[in-house]
């Protein structure tokens, strides 16, 4: 490889009516950074959602950014014009994150990048995508962009066709940005073991990080369910596990090394198999008696919820619980992918009043 081949990871802004750090960070970008280190590139990282950002605190004149007790809080944010598409919504319309004269600074203090690899999250939030793209380009303007993430992955061709990137990366596949790398660094290193699954994966890099109010955990990807309204099986069509044992570790480790306390899960099926896979997790965190808060935020399945799982998530210190209930319609439940029953939902608030 050739030396001091430099990465630029940027998770970029949104643009939106409103957005809020629901425990908001870009847990694949933190993976790709702990690979590419392990295969021997540098990395700059700039994260244009960072709320501890510096800069942005002097704006606020502030030391700090306003957090609840969980780590959630409020973006910085500047008002903006409203896409045209969007013209007739009485709403302010704002982009959330640092300045763009904050970012420029930001560029100016990492060494040029050879390639630049730039996340989306929100399909609806590539405006904030295609804003960081354009600047790259201006003040690094032959430097390779590689776009990727679920707005890449759901909205391909838009992605292809608008977003300015020269390559735009489908689904979650090492392979292919490491082929997009290998063509610029000139490295031939070996990636296989990062396709054999999440045990496989290093631990993401939070140490990008100055500041950290909370973590984010991955347990497992995919989900059995096919419910239409949730693209959760086409960003990961394979359900796949970590080893328990492993995820526990790695809550221990983040607990230890940077004392965090509140971890958050992002498991979109968190409950499914939970015999051998989340009740294994709870009694692993149970027994090593960490100071620590779980968190649940995207919607665990209610009908999984039975004694013994509500009493070991007590144990275990799980502080916010989400429940998926989209509609009371039994018709719509059942066609649109039958993940709950009203009765099945009314056992559960029977559940919790009896706990």
């Amino acid at each position: 490889m050739k030396k001091n081949f430099n990465v630029l990871l940027i998770n970029p802004w949104i643009y939106d009516f409103t957005a809020y750090d629901f425990w908001s960070k870009p847990l694949g970008l933190l993976y790709i950074a702990s690979i590419l280190r392990e295969q021997g590139y540098e990395i700059s990282y700039i994260d244009c959602m960072d709320r501890y950002n510096r800069e942005v605190l002097k704006l606020q004149e502030r030391e700090s950014p306003q957090r609840d007790e969980f780590g959630r809080g409020s973006f910085y944010k500047e008002e903006i014009k409203r896409p045209e598409v969007l013209r007739n919504i009485p709403r302010r319309f704002s982009r959330y994150g640092i300045t763009e004269d904050i970012f420029l600074k930001e560029l100016e203090k990492i060494p040029q990048p050879q390639a630049v690899l730039i996340t989306s999250i929100m399909t609806y939030w590539y405006p904030g995508v295609f804003r960081a793209i354009e600047i790259i380009k201006q003040i690094f303007p032959r430097v390779p962009i590689v776009l990727g993430g679920v707005y890449t992955t759901l909205c391909f061709e838009h992605a292809f066709k608008f977003s300015g990137a020269d390559y735009v990366i489908k689904g979650n596949s090492i392979r292919d940005l490491i082929k997009i790398l290998e063509q610029h660094a000139g490295n031939r290193n070996d990636y296989s073991k990062y396709e054999k699954g999440l045990n496989y994966l290093l631990y993401p890099a939070w140490e990008l990080y100055s500041n950290l109010d909370y973590v984010c955990i991955l347990s497992s990807q995919g989900c059995p369910f096919r419910c239409s309204y949730c693209a959760s099986f086409i960003i990961n069509p394979k359900l796949e596990f970590r080893n328990p044992e492993e995820v526990a570790k790695e809550i221990e480790y983040w607990n230890k090394r940077r004392r965090v306390k509140d971890f958050i899960f992002y498991d979109d099926a968190l409950l499914i198999n939970s015999e051998d896979n989340f009740l294994v997790i709870l009694e692993e965190l149970i027994n090593k008696k960490l100071a620590i808060r779980l968190h649940t935020p995207n919607g665990i399945h209610a009908r999984m919820i039975n004694k013994e799982v509500a009493y070991k998530m007590y144990q275990a210190g799980v502080e916010t619980i989400r429940l998926g209930f989209e509609t009371v319609d039994p018709l719509v439940q059942s066609e649109t992918g039958g993940k709950i029953t009203n009765l099945e939902f009314k056992n559960f608030q029977e559940l919790r009043i009896i706990l």
